[in-house]
């Protein structure tokens, strides 16, 4: 115990009297590294697979959907638990961080282990629900069949990501994605090729990499490399912990199942144009989701800094790190927008050589581009209010950017000006989405700042 509570001295002092640039900073690039190595293995996935053939290219922009519907499971618990038990390790009360920490992952192991089942059970018509075409359908349903099997492993590796990142540990996080990263990059031109089994070798060298991830990142918690644990003995069975996850997860479901609902809805609007269409877009989400993971990586380096400072009641460090943030994810954002923005045809080219697809993904990459440097905006905003347990703010935010404006966006200028509309719409809705948010921050740090200088009197 000795040697425990030593390290639970040692990570407070880091957490509460590093200056925040440097931690912000520290904590930021390993969770930058394990955002972009996901992003790159679905992208290796659209890459190999669009090898197939256009349906089959067509049919991971599909399932890439599934999979963020997922994740947002994961994300529900694993952020709502992280926030929790970041405030309490800021308050010194360890023993209610590992309650939250267990009752997550067992509840999150359960929800996911149902949405198997039951995605299993129904394959058929939840591919054509999410978007799949006659043509698209039978890659999806094989692609499909293996996301669901892996789904247990996706939502419970989220979770414990996301506890290690609130605990300080973002390092530990990386190991364990990055590993499966990797594997997943290694193994898919092996069994989609080398062992003839197309579409069905990518959903397996994801379901495989997902399982590895998760067990890396289990040793870390049953080792007792983290102040959190993960044993039965520490599972709430009371309501009140439960509503804590849940209603501070809110938000990321909200943000997440919105994003997924946005995909499914460009699916659908872009059907009318064809898979030509469907695969240009789904070639641009991955993309620009390389640039969303700088951003939100960068975004979940600051919030263990401010849930963890808020909760030890050190207002003007949170103050500090908000500002800090927001300033180097807008720079670090805009820097890599304008490099994607001057090879946008190159990059598109790279996963089909189809004019009709290069044209299409090439303005829109670029459209998204230049909208792109508002995204640290939005996203510190949401962050922020999530990571203090401000859930009702953060739940609006969340759901403001797809929610109330991309998805009626698109559904509007779709039907009035056809593929531009389509094209145009995320990068309106970024642009709108961080008008919205701005007031909300800037507010709540002169609220922080008051708190402070309250708290010196």
């Amino acid at each position: 115990m000795p040697s425990v509570k030593h390290s639970s001295n040692e990570q407070f002092r880091k957490m509460t009297e590093t200056p925040v640039g440097k931690l912000v900073s520290r904590l930021a690039v390993p969770t930058v590294i394990s955002m972009m190595i996901s992003m790159i293995y679905n992208a290796a996935d659209t890459y190999f697979v669009s090898e197939i053939s256009i349906p089959a290219s067509g049919a991971t922009s599909i399932v890439f959907t599934l999979m963020g519907i997922i994740q947002a499971c994961g994300f529900t618990f694993g952020h709502g638990a992280g926030s929790n038990i970041s405030r309490k390790l800021g308050a010194n009360d360890h023993e209610a961080a590992r309650t939250y920490g267990s009752t997550a992952f067992f509840e999150a192991l359960f929800l996911s282990s149902v949405i198997a089942a039951v995605g299993i059970i129904w394959l058929t018509p939840i591919m054509k629900l999410i978007g799949s075409t006659d043509t698209i359908l039978p890659y999806s349903k094989t692609y499909g069949m293996y996301i669901f099997i892996a789904a247990p492993a996706l939502v419970v590796s989220c979770v414990m990501n996301n506890i290690l990142r609130y605990e300080g540990m973002a390092m530990l996080a990386t190991i364990g994605l990055t590993t499966g990263g990797v594997l997943n990059i290694i193994l898919d031109p092996i069994l989609i090729f080398k062992c003839n089994l197309g579409i069905a070798g990518a959903g397996i060298a994801t379901a495989i990499s997902q399982y590895i991830s998760m067990l890396i990142l289990l040793y870390m918690f049953l080792t007792g490399k983290t102040q959190c644990r993960i044993s039965l003995k520490y599972f709430s069975f009371k309501p009140r912990v439960t509503w804590d996850i849940i209603s501070t997860g809110m938000p990321s479901f909200a943000r997440q199942g919105l994003n997924s609902a946005s995909i499914v809805t460009l699916n659908i609007c872009a059907h009318p144009y064809g898979d030509v269409c469907i695969a240009a877009m789904g070639i641009v989400s991955k993309c620009s989701m390389l640039m969303f993971s700088i951003g939100v990586g960068i975004g979940q380096g600051f919030q263990p800094v401010a849930s963890f400072n808020y909760g030890a009641q050190k207002y003007d460090r949170v103050r500090k790190s908000i500002f800090f943030t927001w300033k180097f994810d807008t720079f670090t954002v805009a820097a890599f927008s304008a490099v994607v923005f001057i090879f946008a045809d190159k990059i598109v080219s790279m996963f089909r050589p189809e004019i009709e697809i290069i044209t299409i993904g090439t303005a829109a990459l670029r459209f998204l581009c230049v909208a792109l440097i508002f995204l640290p905006t939005v996203i510190i905003s949401n962050m922020t209010f999530q990571s203090i347990g401000k859930t009702g703010r953060a739940f609006f935010l969340a759901c403001a950017q797809n929610g109330l404006f991309y998805i009626p966006l698109i559904i509007i200028l779709s039907r009035l000006i056809g593929i531009t509309g389509i094209e145009l719409a995320q990068p309106i809705a970024y642009t709108v989405s961080a008008i919205v948010s701005a007031p909300f921050l800037l507010y709540f740090t002169g609220q922080l700042k008051k708190l402070e200088e309250d708290k010196s009197c």
